[in-house]
């Protein structure tokens, strides 16, 4: 009986397709980037603009999401709300935008029952990340020459550990893969994927840390940063675990290679609301970022 032939390396079309939204998803990226870090950079209404806008496409995508249906008047009133939460915190400041989400709040009961507590969750929610970030950018200072802006390079730390989180996570779980993270929830994350993600998002806030406050303890950095990527990955699986309860791939087609609005900034979420509350509890309210950055 003769030996079966050997073919060599057999062609895998799925391993080739698994990469084929990698340029989609890099352009995304850039733009996405660029926006950020105007935004970033220029604070105040800039910022608060941007903010605005892709957390009312976050919501308009949960919205769909929850009720199925074109979009209606509450719907449309909670979206404006959110805009107007963010759009006043740079003069009004944390107290008046909390106003609006619970006026928004208020508003969402009067929808349908059956999706009345999603809609209250929702906006929430959307209200509260909006609320931190804009908290934890604070006053911009880029034109005040020597002055440490601390809200500028709080926010460029936790964009580089989502940042990397993602792409971490991204690279290592395609190509090395292996075991299920959560198949009941997400079927293509896997456990190495997390811990590439884990790995790679904490070194790059390490070194983001070290470079911006080399005045603060190196291991509270690695703890910090450890945290926003796990929590980063919790608040992707959470994201990932409400789509499947709503029978949904994706949140949206928004961004080529991404999904929506909500699949794209899903690790941000939870990140910032613990980079806020860690920042008030050691700096105070006046002091949010630098409460974050300085030991």
């Amino acid at each position: 009986m003769s030996a079966p032939e050997d073919h060599g390396p057999q062609f895998n079309p799925l391993a080739r397709r698994s990469w084929t939204d990698l340029g989609p998803r890099f352009a995304s990226a850039i733009v996405l980037l660029v926006m950020a870090g105007v935004g970033l950079y220029f604070g105040s209404y800039v910022f608060a603009a941007l903010v605005a806008a892709v957390f009312a496409g976050c919501y308009r995508e949960w919205e769909r999401m929850v009720t199925l249906k074109p979009l209606t008047t509450v719907g449309g009133a909670l979206i404006g709300l959110l805009v107007i939460a963010a759009l006043i915190y740079p003069a009004l400041g944390a107290v008046a935008s909390f106003a609006a989400v619970a006026i928004a709040a208020v508003v969402a009961a009067f929808g349908s029952p059956e999706t009345r507590l999603w809609r209250i969750g929702g906006v929430v929610f959307y209200g509260i990340v909006i609320i931190a970030l804009l908290t934890i950018r604070g006053e911009a200072t880029w034109n005040q020459p020597g002055v440490f802006d601390s809200g500028l390079w709080a926010g460029l730390l936790l964009g580089c550990v989502i940042w990397a989180t993602d792409t971490g996570a991204y690279f290592t779980g395609r190509q090395v893969g292996g075991e299920k993270l959560a198949p009941d929830i997400s079927p293509s994350k896997t456990w190495s994927g997390a811990i590439g993600g884990f790995a790679l998002g904490t070194l790059v806030g390490l070194v983001v840390w070290l470079l911006v406050v080399p005045q603060s303890p190196w291991w509270m950095g690695l703890a910090l940063c450890a945290a926003l990527s796990i929590l980063g990955q919790i608040g992707d699986l959470a994201e990932s675990a409400i789509k499947r309860r709503f029978r949904i791939k994706d949140s949206g087609d928004i961004i080529p290679g991404h999904g929506g609005l909500m699949d794209r900034l899903d690790s941000l979420t939870l990140s910032s609301i613990f980079l806020c509350v860690v920042g008030v509890l050691h700096g105070g309210l006046g002091a949010v970022a630098s409460g974050f950055l300085i030991w």
